[in-house]
């Protein structure tokens, strides 16, 4: 079935595109690069987050999962109409990406097996889980036009409120570090205790809403992207260097910032993700050039994969082989430090070393035809 969205003629998908299986799994491995060093006092500058205003590639990763998601919900709510059963199901699979996401922040890998009282709330499955649900809901209900304009109209309402309205206290609001930004403030006034960091969360309740906004450019880029018109490796490379053109001058108002999720930070990193994907699409799905395909392995599997990554390393930091001694540093101090070799290099190697396991994990899955969905 075809429609007409814009000049563009979009089809249904007849067969997965390749090009996103691959983004996708790269940016899952590249998450698990980023969450599992050897030592988090040794660890190269582009992995690590900004400390808060800037942009490395760790910062990267979040963001394109999202610009991912957006993608796939273009890709498989098209042709669906907005009925109960289809809400129900967005709804369910939402509600699973929540719980799974509070499951590792309450999870301990010891007796009583929850930490109940300092859980923090906000996380990344989470955000996922309420991005996913808001985005899908809005994109079975509204038109392309209203749904720019929606986005649009959420990253200037967004920069408002953070820049411009005052604090409760009638304080005037700044966008550094603390509770007198707004996101901070509500993080700490509403989940006082069950942040990441006392004064704040990445992935927070303020910040959330833009990063809806990140998922829809992904909608609008796969629309593009699966439409038939011979230009559009063309139209998508004018959209990814627009917005990063764009969001790197609105960072001169509103820094770029992963944190607070700035909008600037929405542009940008939605502009990055459009070029990369452009590249692949025209090389993998246009050229068909043959290549990746471990890759893509992990992103069949992507959401267990990184569940399982986190999980797991969150039981190595907190089992103790002795009083001293847990059993990530029992394997990092073991079998990655030597004297002749730099720490930073051995925490990357140790990293490495986490990212080909879960690697060959996603291709033992993928052979045996096991695809978990949630």
């Amino acid at each position: 079935m075809e429609i007409n969205w814009k000049g563009f003629n979009v089809v249904s998908v007849s067969k997965r595109i390749q090009s996103v299986d691959f983004l996708r799994g790269l940016t899952i491995m590249l998450m698990i690069l980023v969450n599992t060093p050897g030592d988090w006092s040794h660890v190269y500058t582009p992995l690590l987050h900004a400390d808060w205003n800037g942009l490395t590639l760790a910062d990267f990763v979040f963001p394109f999962f999202l610009f991912i998601v957006g993608i796939s919900i273009s890709f498989v709510y098209k042709n669906k109409k907005g009925n109960f059963q289809v809400y129900k199901k967005i709804v369910i699979r939402s509600l699973k990406l929540i719980l799974l996401g509070l499951f590792l922040n309450v999870f301990l890998p010891y007796f009583p097996f929850i930490e109940i009282e300092s859980i923090r709330i906000p996380g990344v499955l989470q955000r996922i889980g309420i991005v996913f649900c808001v985005v899908s809901i809005l994109y079975l209900k509204c038109t392309k036009k209203q749904l720019l304009f929606f986005a649009v109209l959420l990253l200037i309402g967004y920069w408002v409120w953070l820049a411009y309205i005052p604090l409760p206290d009638g304080s005037i609001p700044t966008l550094e570090r603390g509770i007198n930004n707004w996101a901070n403030y509500l993080d700490y006034l509403i989940l006082k205790g069950h942040t990441w960091k006392p004064d704040y969360d990445p992935e927070g309740i303020l910040s959330t809403l833009p990063a809806i906004v990140t998922a829809i450019t992904g909608i609008f880029v796969g629309e593009i992207l699966v439409s038939t018109t011979k230009r559009k490796h063309i139209y998508l490379t004018v959209v990814g260097v627009g917005l990063v053109a764009v969001g790197y001058i609105w960072s001169m108002f509103f820094p770029i910032n992963k944190a607070l999720w700035s909008s600037s930070f929405v542009l940008v990193t939605s502009g990055y993700a459009t070029l990369f994907l452009v590249l692949f699409h025209y090389l993998m799905d246009y050229k068909e050039y043959t290549f990746g395909n471990i890759v893509k392995y992990v992103g069949a599997n992507a959401i267990i994969i990184y569940f399982l990554s986190s999980i797991i390393a969150k039981s190595f930091y907190l089992i103790k082989i002795n009083s001293q001694t847990s059993i990530h540093q029992y394997l990092f101090e073991t079998f990655f430090v030597y004297p002749t070799i730099d720490k930073s290099f051995s925490s990357l190697c140790y990293a490495l070393i986490v990212v080909c396991i879960y690697t060959l994990l996603g291709f033992v899955l993928y052979k045996k035809k096991i695809f978990v969905k949630v």
